[in-house]
């Protein structure tokens, strides 16, 4: 083929003798071959140029281009932008929080799956509500326009877990941790904290605390903050739905945020 510096320019100078004439009906067979060409493979999008109408001649019908998609690809769902969901060494960094120096998290070491992040909802809850899967360790806190921010979360142990519908009543930061009389049969050293044990970084209840009522009455279980980041996407609780005190912190300024009493669904 002619080189691209043979064609017309746009001076209007003739092109050298050199060069290959190229006949319309050539170029339509081209055209038809890469129809062809484009039928075999991956569809692709061509630039071509414009060749003006197209008079059949010998009784042929015009060649066209098809410009019809070969396969259907349903609209990409797009996920929004939050200041607080950024990058894992942000959202995971060292931070002071009521006098309280929070650690880092080694995010490294967290499955990237129980990191937080915004995902197309997948829940069909209504926003403003809180849905924790036990069977994938995700808790979901549903927004408007079809999305969730997701948190990894750790789960009861077998025969502790409780599921049902109900709501957050109240939270509180840095919340006091009193342990049940089953778990002190359990566990005799926590007889100490019998009275509460105040909040701490070592308070089992960590920064936050979002507690779980069903038709008024308390429930017993939280949804809340721990020191023990490690456990998130474990069965390691009494039942209660732990998170990773950064992720907390986050989840409780949206509830803390919404005109009304948050819905929770365990499932």
């Amino acid at each position: 083929m002619r080189k691209p510096q043979d064609q017309t320019r746009s001076s209007g100078a003739a092109i050298p003798e050199s060069g290959y004439i190229v006949s319309r009906r050539a170029v339509l067979s081209g055209l038809g071959a890469m129809t062809l060409l484009g039928a075999s493979g991956c569809s692709q999008t061509l630039e071509l140029p414009a060749l003006g109408p197209i008079e059949p001649s010998g009784g042929m019908p015009p060649v066209g281009v098809d410009h019809m998609p070969t396969g259907s690809i349903g609209p990409i769902p797009s996920i929004s932008v939050d200041r607080n969901i950024t990058d894992n060494g942000t959202m995971y960094a060292a931070l002071t929080d009521n006098g309280f120096v929070i650690p880092a998290i080694p995010f490294q070491k967290v499955r990237p799956e129980f990191r937080r992040q915004i995902v197309v909802d997948p829940t069909g809850e209504a926003p403003g509500t809180i849905v924790v899967r036990l069977n994938e360790r995700h808790l979901y806190w549903v927004q408007e326009g079809g999305e969730a921010i997701r948190y990894g979360v750790g789960i009861g142990k077998a025969g502790f877990e409780w599921n049902g519908r109900a709501e957050i009543q109240y939270t509180k930061e840095w919340p006091t941790w009193t342990p049940p009389k089953e778990m002190i049969a359990r566990k005799p050293e926590l007889v100490k904290w019998t009275a509460g044990q105040p909040g701490s970084l070592d308070n089992p209840l960590g920064a936050r605390a979002h507690y779980i009522y069903k038709d008024g009455h308390d429930t017993g279980y939280r949804v809340h903050g721990s020191p023990e980041w490690w456990t998130i996407g474990t069965q390691a609780s009494s039942g209660c739905v732990r998170m990773i005190n950064q992720d907390v912190i986050d989840l409780y300024n949206r509830v803390k945020a919404s005109p009304t009493k948050v819905p929770i669904v365990v499932a």
